[in-house]
């Protein structure tokens, strides 16, 4: 079988057209996102709402309304009570995100085993990107075009507000409200990739992309377009073997863009492991040179 057969074979079929749309779709945005959250070092908060999401995606089954309504609104809550527990209580931020994301993600563990469904919730968990419908596609672009608006809109905002909130403030932007927005759009960007990976992997498109453009550049403008670039690619990547090696969807993106850091982290010209390496050695060997040799 050629090449080209290898990569038309797939899409012959339209659960795997839909797959690959919603893929790129979600690790784009989510790529773009993660250049900020990884300046801001919000890591943690992109792991505790991706996981506070899970009862607000049960309960949306509950009652029948569309599982990116509840992820949403369970989403905001965890940023809303993140920032409660935090600013009304001596318990510190770190301490309060562990507290708010455990909390909600075992509730919604608590209604997935108690909650009658002809459905198997636990997809929500790990992800179903091949069993994507038509709405849910049309729910995925959505809100992925809202998040992708704002941030391309507020980009030299959130950019000053990573970089230097003091100075900010100094020009009359409010830190506060800039880092709710970023918050927001996490809670809306989780919703995007909870389709693709579950809850329990989103935070892998939230930070990898981020984190491996920063390995490769030092300038936050090339960031905004390598991350999503190379989370694309490593998408599609993922999906096909999925398809070739009959295994799980999302776990398979997030283990090509995991490699594909690992590769960056080792072998990167300025950041990686070897790169620095190369760079000591020759400053080793340049000083040598230039020593005056002594005589006797």
């Amino acid at each position: 079988m050629s090449i080209v057969d290898l990569l038309v074979e797939p899409l012959q079929y339209d659960f795997m057209v839909r797959a690959l749309v919603v893929t790129v779709i979600a690790a784009a945005v989510c790529a773009l996102l993660s250049c900020w959250l990884v300046l801001v070092g919000w890591s943690l908060v992109g792991d505790a709402v991706s996981h506070a999401v899970l009862p607000g995606v049960v309960l949306a089954y509950i009652i029948g309304a569309p599982f990116a309504l509840g992820a949403l609104a369970f989403g905001l809550l965890a940023v809303v009570l993140i920032g409660v527990v935090r600013g009304t209580s001596r318990v510190k931020e770190d301490a309060a995100i562990g507290i708010v994301f455990t909390t909600l993600f075992a509730l919604g563990l608590v209604l997935v085993s108690v909650t009658p469904s002809t459905t198997d919730l636990t997809h929500i968990i790990f992800g179903n990107i091949l069993g994507v419908s038509a709405s849910e596609l049309w729910q995925i672009c959505v809100l992925a075009a809202i998040a992708f608006a704002v941030l391309v809109i507020k980009r030299r905002d959130l950019t000053l507000y990573a970089f230097d909130p003091v100075h900010a403030r100094a020009i009359g932007l409010s830190p506060r409200v800039l880092g709710s927005i970023l918050l927001g759009l996490l809670a809306v960007v989780s919703v995007v990739a909870l389709q693709v990976v579950g809850v329990v992997l989103v935070v892998a498109l939230l930070i990898i992309p981020g984190a491996t453009a920063y390995l490769l550049t030092d300038r936050f403008s090339r960031m905004l377009w390598l991350a999503p670039l190379i989370s694309s690619l490593c998408s599609i990547l993922g999906i096909y073997l999925s398809y070739w090696l009959d295994a799980a969807s999302g776990g398979l993106v997030v283990v090509v863009q995991g490699c594909v850091f690992a590769l960056v982290y080792l072998f990167s010209p300025r950041h990686g492991l070897l790169g620095k390496w190369l760079t000591s050695r020759r400053g080793a060997s340049k000083w040598q040179r230039k020593a005056p040799r002594r005589t006797t």
